[in-house]
């Protein structure tokens, strides 16, 4: 059942803890569109739940600008098909294993604008994950899978204007000029955000984020 919250991070950092199970790590998954401050939350959360949490973005398997460059997935990275599905499967399931000392997961560089492998460490001791992007709750194949490795799924809903100013300046600040960022956030982002929006009814909760 779907249940709309504000983005109290203490309040949802409680709902992951009320849902521990001793000996069963938690892999809370937050998605949303483009802008509407998945990695803020999860970050936040990270930060409330403690050392025993960590975050894995799905960023961090964006296709490598050497794969996507001279093709035309080039004009539309951040799309579904720019990504490595297959790679984020995956660690999820590994991350569900919980059967290796350390599990290394890719990050994503902004300003670099590139995937890092092996930058984020993930212990045993690790209770709970908390993995955000924007296509968690898509139907298609194989991203399909993907919610068979997340015990939740958060949808983070953001006003549209906010979205788009912190959108246009993220673009701004990773080397675009304004106008090319704001015809990129109009364009790119926004095309993802329309089909991600599609997906919100599939998510056990929406956290109203503004």
């Amino acid at each position: 059942m779907q249940l709309i919250v504000p983005g109290d991070v203490v309040n949802l950092a409680d709902r992951v803890r009320g849902r521990s199970v001793a000996g069963k790590r938690q892999i809370i998954g937050i998605t949303g569109s483009p802008g509407s401050g998945k990695s803020t939350l999860a970050e936040l959360l990270r930060q409330e739940l403690g050392e025993e949490s960590a975050v894995v973005p799905m960023d961090g398997f964006h296709l490598a600008n050497a794969i996507i460059s001279g093709t035309p997935l080039s004009a539309r990275k951040g799309a579904i098909d720019t990504f490595d599905v297959g790679g984020y499967l995956s660690i999820l399931e590994r991350l569900r294993n919980n059967d290796e000392e350390l599990v290394y997961a890719p990050e994503y560089r902004r300003g670099l604008e590139e995937p890092i492998a092996a930058s984020i460490a993930i212990p045993t001791s690790t209770a709970y994950v908390l993995t955000e992007g924007n296509y968690l709750l898509a139907e298609q194949g194989p991203w399909d899978k993907v919610r068979n490795y997340l015990d939740e799924v958060w949808f983070v809903e953001t006003e549209r204007e906010k979205r788009m100013s912190r959108l246009i300046q993220r673009h701004i600040d990773a080397g675009m000029e304004p106008a090319a960022a704001e015809a990129w956030a109009h364009g790119s982002d926004e095309n993802n955000a329309r089909y991600i929006e599609t997906t919100k009814e599939r998510a056990d909760l929406v956290v109203r984020w503004d």
